[in-house]
């Protein structure tokens, strides 16, 4: 299976996002799945390739012209799908994946999570978005997004395109059925 995994590439964040990206990132190697991620060397998104590579998984990273000029693409990266811009590699990488796992994140997080469940809503696709909520980190967005449902501002059933799961476990129970 190729797993996308959207998440945070900042360095001085919580020390439990980073081991949560270790322990994914091993995760999908161990059982011979493939990573798909933005292909940077930095913050989670290093963590997770290098879990990845280190427990025999294969990794491919979409990116973006300007983070290759920048010199900031990650040397765990075995192949390289190179991109004009944000839009061309959010499209990449559903075109790419079986599922998507979302860990802790901002805007750049929030708009994968949020590009790929609309695309589903609408039938693009019906691959789920999985928020793996590290310590509650999702929970407020979570909160919200039950809120919007309450309104009306949704339809149907938000938790349809996006699943939750605050554990290995629960991802693997997820994903076991596709």
């Amino acid at each position: 299976m190729k797993i996308c995994v959207f998440c945070s590439a900042n360095e001085h964040i919580a020390q439990e996002y980073f081991q949560a990206a270790a322990g994914l990132g091993h995760w999908i190697g161990e059982n011979g799945h493939t990573l798909v991620y933005g292909g940077v060397n930095q913050g989670l998104m290093e963590a997770v390739a290098k879990a990845v590579s280190d427990s025999g998984g294969r990794v491919i990273g979409v990116v973006p012209m300007i983070v290759e000029r920048s010199g900031r693409t990650s040397s765990y990266v075995d192949i390289e799908m190179p991109c004009d811009n944000l839009t061309d590699r959010k499209q990449l990488m559903m075109d790419q994946s079986d599922v998507f796992i979302a860990l802790p994140g901002g805007i750049g997080t929030l708009d994968e999570v949020f590009t790929v469940a609309a695309s589903a809503t609408i039938g693009y696709h019906h691959k789920p978005v999985v928020l793996y909520n590290v310590g509650g980190f999702w929970s407020p967005l979570i909160h919200t997004l039950d809120d919007l449902q309450q309104r009306g501002m949704v339809r149907g059933d938000w938790r349809q395109h996006i699943k939750l799961a605050d554990s290995i476990d629960e991802i693997d129970q997820l994903t076991g059925n596709l």
